[in-house]
């Protein structure tokens, strides 16, 4: 590749960037569904023609930004699963504790897995990154006391996660505090059936787990 190429190359992931950061931005101050193609390229500075030089649709728009939101969770929990000091609990609930923090990130998926519609290549991206979040969850699972290094048991361990988290969400009636404590002890649940094969004792004196001293992705 000559200078020129490789500067030309440099110049459109720049052009790219700028576009993610630009759909970011505009998703902490709108609706994943109310934010289109020209309100991303009138943040990013460029006309709405020209967005679509680099992509296609704006499900591509949306699946990389979800890529760089979970790289940062998936690259957390890489880490700690090396160094061996993370359970299948603290995995399920720093994945949960992410997607009720960052509301676009829980829209976004819930797009993609309810519609299933998506474009090829954003496809293709999109499952990437979901196979590298399985790959590390299959990893934890598979340390467990009952743990098997089985995909279809990986993918079972995943939708309960996720599910717990879209029926709950919004439940009618009570506060958001109320509701994220009642996914947290959810999920504790889902994570100890998985893990040991028993249902947690005194689940309605269950406490809420102290998510303080986790790290932040940031």
């Amino acid at each position: 590749m000559s200078t020129f190429q490789k500067l030309r190359k440099e110049e459109r992931e720049t052009r790219k960037s700028l576009i993610i950061d630009a759909a970011m931005d505009l998703f902490s101050q709108k609706d994943f569904h109310n934010i289109g193609m020209r309100d991303i390229a009138k943040r990013a500075g460029i006309s709405a023609a020209a967005i679509y030089r680099y992509f296609p649709s704006r499900d591509d728009v949306f699946v990389e930004a979800l890529v760089r939101h979970m790289k940062v969770v998936e690259d957390l929990f890489e880490e700690k699963v090396k160094e061996g000091n993370t359970s299948l609990e603290e995995l399920a609930l720093g994945s949960v504790d992410y997607m009720l923090k960052n509301e676009s990130v829980f829209q976004m998926m819930g797009h993609f897995m309810i519609t299933g519609q998506i474009q090829p290549k954003a496809l293709d991206r999109y499952n990437a990154m979901q196979r590298r979040f399985l790959d590390i969850l299959e990893r934890v699972n598979n340390q467990t006391e009952i743990g098997m290094n089985n995909r279809l048991v990986t993918h079972a361990i995943y939708a309960s996660i996720t599910g717990v988290v879209m029926a709950f969400k919004n439940y009618p009636g009570r506060s958001p505090e109320e509701i994220r404590r009642h996914i947290y002890r959810l999920v504790q649940i889902v994570s100890s059936v998985f893990s040991t094969g028993k249902i947690p004792e005194n689940l309605q004196n269950l406490p809420a787990p102290d998510l303080a001293a986790m790290p932040e992705p940031k």
